[in-house]
């Protein structure tokens, strides 16, 4: 015969709940709160981005009601108020450029082999101090830099150079080259400490000195770090805006040395879009001169991202 289930009364045994057990529900429940959380910061993050994407994306293809797409990417003429107005991105892509490259060529030496020195080469007590200096320096605003390089940094270059003015690619390039060096330099040294120190130590014992260790095992063993520093200290300069509208002359020209001035791409868009009529062919092409550097440095970040991963994997 089929038995009856026990009956539930003011008599049955219930399990009472217990601080030990209450303490669990309440850990359990904290965690996936915070997993929420996470969860909808993500998701925001996302989302925040994607609407931005789109927002440029909409008010650039506006300009295209009135503009030839090929005319806007190959013109080498940016005069916006003329009539015809034109609207040449060449100029200020070249200006971007030149700024990017010398700031590119002065920074990765100089932040890469500060990294080097304060992780393998310098005393406990120097390292102790050049860290919290470099995370200082990455504090300081953009138009302090700017504010120093066109008091000193120009004339002196306008000086050097015999040049009718110091406000040139090259100032530029030197301001910006100042403000990304903390980044690489925070970055590549974070992915030099972490080298598993059993690879200094196996290179020292077969009779390696410490800079051949240096550059024949650490950094290799962090390259992809540091070649993620690189790319995010690039995707810096790419879009500071204070400093080069500053110091760089504002000159949309094709430019031909790093002595000539220069404007890139988001000087352009600080300098006009406060004085630009809502709705008209320019206001649209400045919004499409912001949607070419939001894809720059979203892709600039994207492979930044794969070194990165890269790194972990390999660790």
């Amino acid at each position: 015969m089929k038995e009856k289930p026990p009956q539930v009364g003011a008599n049955a045994s219930v399990c009472p709940i217990t601080p030990r057990r209450l303490s669990v529900r309440l850990r359990l429940f904290k965690e996936r709160l915070i997993e929420v959380i996470i969860f909808i910061c993500g998701f925001l993050s996302i989302a925040i981005i994607s609407l931005i994407c789109l927002f440029l994306a909409k008010e650039a293809i506006s300009l295209f009601a009135t503009e030839n797409l090929l005319e806007v990417i190959t013109g080498t003429n940016w005069y916006p108020i003329s009539e015809p107005p034109k609207f040449g991105l060449v100029p200020l892509l070249l200006g971007s450029l030149f700024v990017t490259v010398g700031a590119a060529i002065i920074v990765i030496p100089l932040g890469v082999g500060t990294a080097i020195f304060i992780s393998e080469a310098a005393p406990n007590w120097l390292g102790e101090i050049l860290k919290p200096v470099v995370e200082v320096l990455a504090s300081v605003p953009s138009v302090v830099v700017g504010f120093v390089a066109l008091l000193i940094l120009g004339p002196t270059l306008k000086n050097i150079f015999d040049l009718p003015t110091g406000l040139t690619a090259l100032t530029g390039s030197i301001a910006l080259a100042f403000m990304a060096a903390p980044t690489v330099i925070s970055i590549s040294e974070d992915a030099l400490h972490a080298v598993p120190k059993s690879y200094r130590e196996a290179s020292l014992a077969l009779g390696a000195t410490k800079w051949q260790t240096a550059y024949r095992v650490t950094v290799p063993a962090a390259s992809s770090g540091i070649l993620a520093a690189v790319m995010l200290g690039i995707g810096r300069v790419i879009g500071e805006t204070m400093a080069v509208m500053m110091v760089t002359g504002n000159a949309a020209l094709i430019p031909y040395s790093f002595l000539q001035p220069v404007r890139t791409m988001t000087a352009t868009i600080a300098a006009e879009m406060g004085e630009v009529v809502r709705g008209t062919p320019h206001y649209y092409a400045l919004f499409f001169i912001g949607f070419v550097l939001f894809v720059i440095t979203f892709f600039i970040n994207i492979i930044a991202d794969i070194f990165l991963r890269k790194g972990r994997i390999l660790k």
